[in-house]
């Protein structure tokens, strides 16, 4: 079973939300990870639902939304085509002694460190699923207080989008 990426535009309304999460857990299928956000236009949010399963459960998953009323348009984006982004912060026990090393490992990373206590280091990281994975395999002898991901967020490379049909009016 693979991960796969689904990208949905969607009515911007109370109960969105709640009828796309409830297909799924009527299908028996789970959710990885499920971000929402406005796009360009206010009246549509875009939707990324990360989904563990064959072939045929994302078929049946891409059928299921393209069905409900405040879905406007829905795909799979192929990994090899898109760009996928997480954010997670995660709070560090760094005293004295330990703050060098864990911040030389956060600059490694490329991430931002955006608190600091006499006891603690908080860092914020942005990137694909696998850099934040080694980030927390090197932070975690050092003590893993709190951590906090977004979730998947994905476009596709280059030109093509993911748009609201523009309806023709014939005369």
């Amino acid at each position: 079973m693979k991960q796969h990426v689904v990208s949905a535009l969607v009515e911007n309304r109370a109960g969105t939300l709640s009828r796309v999460s409830g297909l799924f857990s009527r299908r028996g299928f789970n959710i990885d990870s499920l971000t929402v956000g406005e796009t360009e236009d206010a009246s549509v949010s875009r939707m990324t639902i990360a989904v563990t399963g064959d072939d045929a459960v994302l078929e049946q998953i891409i059928k299921q939304l393209g069905k409900l009323v405040d879905v406007i348009a829905v795909r799979e984006l192929d990994s090899s085509s898109c760009i996928r982004r997480e954010i997670m912060l995660v709070k560090i026990g760094a005293g004295e002694k330990t703050r060098p090393a864990v911040m030389e490992i956060a600059s490694i990373f490329r991430s931002r460190i955006i608190d600091v206590s006499p006891a603690t280091i908080t860092i914020e990281a942005t990137g694909d699923i696998e850099k934040l994975n080694g980030l927390l395999l090197l932070l975690r002898p050092y003590g893993v207080l709190e951590l906090a991901r977004t979730g998947l967020v994905a476009l596709e490379r280059g030109p093509k989008v993911l748009s609201v049909p523009v309806l023709s009016i014939s005369n």
